[in-house]
């Protein structure tokens, strides 16, 4: 009978037993921990190698930053561990010994004596915050198994140091680490580790920075724990908190603040936004830029950009000389703003020209006063030099050689030559098209753009986007000019002599050798100098973001002697422009001559007027263009084998350069200053072939592939 009903019994219990833990099973299912807070963290924008550039708050305003375990100090975790649960390792997520010795206390003094909460308790309030009651003590054990149960001690462990709170509005350990003592948090001195394991017991009332003889003893607590379980030796115990406290609060780290906005606002959602920025040199210029920009009046800007002409990737980004400086518009980022550039396209019409043998470097121009039509330019100091060669044309940016060679290559032409690369450039009156004034400022133009422009002077004429994320495309190529005319500017613009006045700095024998190229906007509203080496290359602008006039605001005075310290901060070997050897290896068809009278005839001295040859071209480029294959209304053969379909051939006739090819509304990737293309067919069928000229006159063809 008794046997009877033990049996009952222990039936009932494991009934009661399952449906207990049935019950338990669905309650844990139907309310899994919250890890909602765990989602909302600061982003982080960070250099190249690594480093933190810029933080962004979380959604409710505090820096919170992950933390991954290998990242943090061994003696910080074994420091938590012992002053905050010494048997972490071994309970379930909740320490039955510790709740015991604290209820025994309660019940000895009549109150609360210790705490029993773990750190997995810790973590299941810091994920979903409570009053502290007993029913939120009750909720936060059973979350505690809850989280023991998902996840493993190390995953819980990095949970409480991303939640922990350091005061104000900062949580978790890396924020903490970054905000007051200005490092990462995994090379932490004894003194620093305890400072850090003390704060979160009471974040508001132990601040070193507001309550630090509270913060003193709170460390000296720590680190007496750490010495009595042999973590410490009582000597470094004692040297550790003799260390001073951090006494102030440390600003987020805010490096290049312009670019970090602009990936935010172009959309980029990561929570660690990687660049190409290198950490080390973007501190320095932007020191650069401050010290040049506290010698200018109030309002005075300065933008800088750091190409590595390979890669295209951007190395510096100063969108201004403060970002928090009112006076000086500092918000404004300078490198994406829309300027006059100045001088500064005078070498990309050069390039044309060398290109298309209209004058080599050593062709004589005529700087004298000139009309073309109702416009007469004039140099800047009002002078002008009668004979000169298109090289000291160009180093000396004169005005009216400039304008005479724009007037034979043709606005609409440079502009769409340029515009066709890639560049962007906005003309003041686009209802009437570009006149002869461009070449001297007349439009506006981006740092960027410039930069990107030179990079592919330095690239052999070829022009693509600038990259700021390792993840960024190559993106499509441009060609601004032909190797020939690339070569010619840049041996050209080397041979400048490096600014009289520089603020830091000095020329170094053996130094790399800079070409560059500097401009003045009307009014001095905007100062220019970029420059390029065989690695580098680096665009400065210096002005008023607000666009006001100055009294004496020059390119070569005052964003030069810049340019040449931003370079002298820069790791360059020593090594001159172009890679091959020092003077670099003429393109092909260059023509290396010692004087003007060593050139063939045409080329000794500029022709403001086209030639007979000529007129004929423009001629013919004035009717349009015209396909002249394939033939409208053809069948071609798909041509090819097992390596893929033969390319079909694309010509033209007529009409104005640059061209741009269609074949069913798609564009043709081809050098657009050539009136031949080839494009490569996916399949049998009609399409489409169109040819569309710089005037915007176009043609267009069908044929069938078969």
């Amino acid at each position: 009978m008794i046997l009877r009903h033990l049996s009952r019994a222990a039936l009932a219990a494991g009934i009661a037993a399952l449906l207990l833990g049935a019950g338990g099973w669905a309650l844990d299912r139907a309310f899994p921990p919250a890890l909602g807070r765990l989602a909302d963290l600061s982003q982080e924008v960070i250099a190249s190698g690594g480093a933190t550039l810029r933080l962004f708050t979380a959604g409710d305003a505090r820096w919170r930053l992950p933390v991954a375990l290998d990242d943090v100090d061994p003696l910080f975790i074994d420091m938590l561990i012992a002053r905050e649960d010494k048997r972490f390792y071994s309970h379930p997520g909740i320490d039955l010994l510790a709740v015991g010795r604290a209820a025994f206390q309660a019940i000895g003094a009549g109150h609360i004596v210790s705490g029993a909460s773990t750190l997995t308790m810790q973590t299941a309030r810091l994920l979903e915050p409570r009053p502290r009651t007993l029913g939120s003590k009750l909720i936060e054990m059973a979350r505690a198994l809850q989280l023991e149960s998902r996840f493993d001690k190390g995953e819980i462990l990095a949970m409480y140091l991303t939640l922990a709170p350091y005061g104000g509005n900062i949580e978790g350990l890396r924020a903490a680490s970054l905000l007051y003592l200005g490092k990462e948090p995994s090379a932490l001195t004894p003194a620093e580790a305890a400072l850090l394991v003390a704060l979160p017991q009471s974040p508001e009332s132990l601040r070193p920075d507001r309550a630090p003889a509270a913060a003193t003893a709170a460390r000296l607590r720590v680190l007496d724990r750490a010495a009595s379980m042999g973590l410490l030796t009582i000597a470094a115990a004692a040297e550790a908190a003799a260390d001073p406290l951090p006494a102030l609060r440390r600003d987020a780290p805010m490096l290049a603040p312009h670019l970090a906005e602009r990936l935010l606002r172009e959309g980029i959602n990561e929570r660690t936004i990687a660049t190409l920025i290198d950490g080390d040199l973007q501190p320095r210029l932007e020191r650069l830029a401050s010290l040049y920009a506290a010698q200018w009046s109030d309002g005075v800007s300065v933008a800088i950009l750091v190409v590595e002409n390979e890669t295209r990737g951007v190395r510096a980004y100063v969108g201004a000389a403060d970002y928090f400086d009112e006076a000086r518009f500092g918000p404004i980022d300078m490198v994406q703003a829309v300027r006059s550039p100045g001088s500064t396209l005078k070498p990309f019409l050069y390039a044309m020209g060398f290109e298309s043998r209209l004058l080599h470097p050593e062709t004589l121009m005529l700087d004298a006063p000139t009309r073309f039509g109702d416009y007469a330019p004039q140099n800047f100091d009002g002078g002008f030099r009668g004979d000169v060669t298109a090289e000291a044309a160009l180093q000396q940016s004169l005005n009216v050689p400039a304008v005479a060679l724009l007037d034979r290559i043709g606005p609409a032409s440079f502009l769409a030559r340029l515009r066709g690369a890639g560049m962007r450039l906005d003309l003041p009156r686009p209802e009437i098209g570009p006149g002869l004034p461009i070449i001297l400022g007349g439009l506006g133009t981006t740092l960027e753009d410039l930069v990107a422009a030179y990079v592919g002077l330095a690239e052999g004429g070829i022009m693509k986007p600038l990259r700021f994320r390792p993840d960024d495309p190559e993106g499509t190529s441009g060609a601004l000019t032909s190797t020939l005319g690339a070569w010619y500017v840049a041996r050209i613009l080397e041979g400048l002599p490096p600014p009289p006045d520089r603020l830091a700095g000095a020329d170094r024998p053996g130094a790399p050798l800079v070409a560059y190229k500097t401009g003045t906007s009307y009014g001095y509203r905007d100062a220019w100098a970029i420059g390029f080496d065989a690695r580098y290359t680096i665009g400065i602008w210096v002005g008023r973001p607000d666009g006001s006039f100055a009294t004496d605001r020059m390119g070569r005075d005052t964003a030069a002697p810049l340019l040449f310290d931003a370079f002298d901060l820069l790791d360059r070997p020593t090594l001159l422009l172009t890679r091959e050897r020092p003077s670099g290896p003429p393109p092909g068809d260059a023509l290396l001559v010692a004087s003007t009278a060593n050139l063939p005839a045409p080329l000794q001295r500029f022709q403001r007027e086209a030639s007979p040859l000529a007129s004929s071209v423009a001629a013919a480029a004035a009717v349009g263009p015209s396909i002249a294959f394939p033939v409208d209304g053809t069948r071609l053969p798909l041509g090819g084998d097992a390596s893929g379909l033969l390319p079909l051939a694309l010509e033209a006739r007529g009409g104005q350069l640059p061209l741009l090819w269609l074949v069913n509304g798609e564009a043709v990737p081809t050098a657009s200053w050539k009136r031949r293309a080839a494009w490569q067919p996916d399949g049998a069928g009609q399409v489409r072939v169109t040819v569309v000229d710089s005037g915007g006159r176009h043609a267009s063809v069908d044929v069938w592939i078969e």
